[in-house]
């Protein structure tokens, strides 16, 4: 992979304005299908159908201004191409106060999203320079003693599976459902 120094914020604002328009970007890691479909069955049957706005997903990014569309859209592409796909496992429910998520334990695409941190210098929120606890949410903003019986009824009977990541995703948020603005799959 090409690695960059890391540049200042204001290197990637003189870029043309792109399709995002001015809303922030979003990345996400690909579920491969299986792993997609029972994550998604599970939101459908958790998370209040209000809010259920997106499809289950991998956060790597939660807030990435517009201005750096076309440079992170050739770094994803670029990232996408040079890595293979890295090995994941749902080990296990994480438990928060209003809701539920699947942990998902995968040191290679951690290795790889600090690799993008580390490029993305300068443009990462606040909430985006730590290390993610990696996860697909299930359930959001329910009672307390809701998430805790989902939570109690997962642990009872969670299968731990193995799988790897498709590839790379980028979305725009305009406040509501994400419009997916591209996608590129693994291939190292």
């Amino acid at each position: 992979m090409v690695r960059h120094s890391p540049r200042p914020r204001g290197d990637v604002a003189t870029a043309a304005p792109l399709p995002a328009g001015g809303a922030p970007l979003i990345v996400t890691a690909v579920l491969p299908g299986d792993v997609q479909a029972f994550a998604d069955k599970l939101r459908r049957q958790h998370y209040p159908p209000e809010r259920n706005q997106v499809p289950a997903h991998v956060t790597l990014f939660h807030s990435l201004p517009p201005s750096s569309e076309g440079e992170l859209r050739e770094l994803l592409k670029d990232s996408a191409r040079c890595n293979r796909p890295p090995q994941a496992r749902l080990s296990g429910v994480l438990r928060f106060a209003g809701g539920t998520a699947l942990e998902v334990m995968s040191p290679q695409l951690l290795s790889l999203r600090q690799d993008l941190a580390e490029r993305l210098y300068g443009l990462l929120s606040a909430q985006d320079l730590g290390v993610p606890k990696l996860h697909i949410t299930i359930q959001n903003k329910v009672a307390s003693a809701e998430a805790r019986a989902l939570q109690g009824e997962l642990e009872s009977e969670f299968p731990t599976r193995d799988f790897a990541f498709a590839g790379l995703a980028l979305h725009a948020w305009r406040g509501g459902p994400w419009d997916h603005l591209k996608s590129w799959s693994f291939r190292g």
